[in-house]
């Protein structure tokens, strides 16, 4: 049986997503602050779930399933917060459903964890690289929206998902300003991890070291890019998601591997 926080979290989070969605469809008005509450009651819950499944008796769980759940946790409460001073309401239909599933994930299969005992300085760089990655996926769902915004104009179309949006230019400003905060929390993260990591290029973390160091090049890229040659809308999506893939594919490839492929 599943844990009453997660049943608790799944709920309110489920409740947020139906009605942001229906006012995507035009199908109601309710109240926004409603909908942030029950995304609230949402993270408040799936804080309690967090903090189970991480600490354990044998040291933190930061297995693939427990390290997802943290991360939809934060990425919830990033949204949230920024939502207050932000119209970004319409993300709330990709984060909650996402923690939902991180939830679900996290407890059905604890088989999986991995559980250590970590020095300060490794904790910063395990928390900087997890707050990093959480707001690179923010900036790519960003990207995702500002990418349909361009797509629905070019063809005419302004009623729904468009009409619910910032202008575009402002779309385009929350996109950087995501990936200017992402790009700065990965450059701390890689520069801790220089110096609290034993061995940045050992044979288990070669593949997430060489993958991350990518990430950080494309998204430095990108943002020169931007600033020196203006680059933005299309191309600016387009690097963005490359980014994402290859700091995703550094962040859970290699914990897919070791856990699952190589056990």
């Amino acid at each position: 049986m599943l844990p009453t926080s997660i049943l608790v979290a799944a709920l309110f989070y489920l409740a947020a997503t139906v009605l942001q969605w229906r006012i995507l469809k035009g199908q109601a008005r309710p109240s926004r602050n409603l909908i942030r509450g029950l995304g609230l009651a949402g993270v408040a819950a799936h804080t309690v779930s967090v903090y189970l499944v991480l600490h354990q008796d044998a040291g933190i769980n930061l297995g693939f399933f427990s390290t997802g759940s943290l991360i939809a946790w934060l990425i919830a409460a990033l949204v949230l917060i920024s939502s207050l001073r932000q119209n970004i309401d319409n993300l709330f239909i990709g984060v909650f459903p996402l923690a939902i599933a991180s939830l679900l994930t996290a407890s059905l299969d604890p088989a999986t964890s991995l559980q250590h005992h970590y020095g300060p300085g490794l904790i910063v760089h395990i928390l900087l690289s997890i707050l990093a990655y959480s707001i690179f996926t923010i900036a790519t769902l960003q990207a995702l929206l500002l990418w349909r915004q361009n797509v629905a104009l070019k063809q005419h179309h302004t009623r729904g998902l468009v009409a619910s949006l910032p202008p575009l230019q402002t779309m385009e400003r929350l996109l950087f300003e995501m990936l200017w905060t992402g790009f700065i929390l990965l450059s701390a993260s890689l520069i801790s991890g220089f110096l609290f990591v034993e061995d940045l290029f050992a044979q288990h973390l070669v593949h997430k070291t060489t993958l991350s160091i990518l990430a950080w090049i494309v998204y430095g890229i990108l943002l020169g890019g931007h600033a020196l040659l203006g680059w933005r809308s299309l191309r600016a999506i387009r690097w963005t998601i490359g980014g994402f893939i290859a700091l995703m594919l550094a962040f859970f490839g290699s914990k897919l591997v070791i856990e699952f492929l190589l056990t």
